[in-house]
């Protein structure tokens, strides 16, 4: 596993995760499916921007669509607690040698300054503590449909070595909540967190950097059943690659879209508190059949498969490192009796048609 060099100063203090930004080839079709069918609330737009938030954010926005010739990540941003940990960020990042840009307040709409810089892992991230506020329409509920979406809630990533990205997080303050490993040590992926839920960022092992999906959350599972019987009543039923369901892992209902470009977007519910300093990290083995759906649904194969490019800073897409280690998706065929529901038992089952 690749080393870090050790930065003299401490890390920026971060609160959460906070926006992303995605390069979409078609905005009216991106508003159709973000506000039409999701419900996300327009802070500004133009012929070629929206600026999007959920119900109860008062953050300019939590997601920016912006058009472009390449469907992409362009961003993935945290907001630190003070203006004074945006200049931590620039100062620790310069020491671990990679690229680092000042951007002024305004340089991004409804953002004050702010630091962007190309991360170990090969994924632009923004880092901004002061931000323009807005309403929240948390009691708005004139607006709000059956499946208002309250808050952006994590970032997933696929990396090609789970082990020095989880230290890489781990050196910037971040918490393992949950992991997947094998009998040999082989991790998998691993879910971190700054804010007191299971997770700011998963990172999921596979070749990249790509984004893996951005999560929102809703308050109540209703509102995820809602947005499926939505898409089904507007025969749009195929933007639903994977769930609803519930996971192992997090312990959270579940539902998986795909945008007008193939974005993954992940609407999520019910997790639980991390908040201690003793929470205990809840390691699964990679072949237990619930880790992924506590059901012991199959996993669609293009959910381990398929990912979002990721953009350097020049906007130019990052070239791929492949993972070297075993990958979840080929370790996990229950056909082949390399998965199990209860691991003691002396036949290993798995279900009619089970993938991965």
């Amino acid at each position: 596993m690749a080393h870090l060099p050790t930065p003299t100063v401490a890390p920026p203090d971060i609160i959460r995760a906070a926006y992303a930004e995605l390069i979409v080839s078609d905005i009216p079709a991106s508003r159709a499916f973000y506000v039409g069918v999701l419900g996300l609330v327009v802070t500004y737009e133009d012929e070629s921007t929206l600026y999007l938030r959920a119900f109860e954010e008062y953050l300019h926005h939590s997601l920016i669509l912006r058009a472009g010739p390449v469907p992409a990540l362009a961003a993935l941003a945290y907001r630190v607690r003070s203006a004074a940990e945006v200049d931590a960020a620039a100062e620790y990042y310069t020491q671990l040698g990679v690229r680092v840009e000042r951007r002024a307040a305004g340089a991004t709409r409804g953002i004050g300054e702010a630091v962007r810089i190309e991360d170990p892992l090969g994924f632009p991230i923004e880092f901004f503590s002061e931000a323009e506020h807005v309403e929240r329409f948390t009691r708005r509920y004139d607006v709000q449909g059956a499946g208002a979406i309250s808050r952006l809630d994590h970032f997933n990533v696929v990396t090609p070595d789970v082990p020095f990205a989880r230290d890489y997080y781990e050196g910037l303050g971040f918490r393992v909540s949950e992991d997947i490993k094998d009998d040999h040590d082989v991790v998998y992926a691993a879910w971190m967190f700054r804010k007191s839920t299971v997770h700011d960022v998963a990172l999921t092992g596979g070749d990249g950097p790509r984004m893996h999906h951005i999560a929102f959350a809703t308050h109540e599972r209703s509102q995820i059943l809602h947005l499926c019987d939505h898409l089904g009543a507007l025969r749009q039923s195929d933007r639903i690659e994977r769930g609803p369901g519930r996971h192992g892992v997090s312990n959270a209902f579940y539902l998986y879209l795909l945008d007008p470009d193939g974005h993954r977007i992940e609407i999520y519910t019910h997790d639980y508190y991390t908040g201690d300093p003793d929470n205990p990290v809840v390691t699964w083995d990679v072949h237990d059949n619930q880790r992924r759906d506590w059901w012991g649904n199959p996993v669609v194969p293009s959910w381990y498969a398929n990912a979002s490019t990721v953009l350097d800073l020049d906007g130019t897409p990052v070239t791929l490192t492949e993972r070297t280690e075993a990958r979840e998706s080929d370790v996990t065929i229950g056909a082949d009796g390399f998965s199990y529901t209860r691991k003691d038992d002396d036949e290993v089952g798995f279900k009619l048609g089970a993938q991965v």
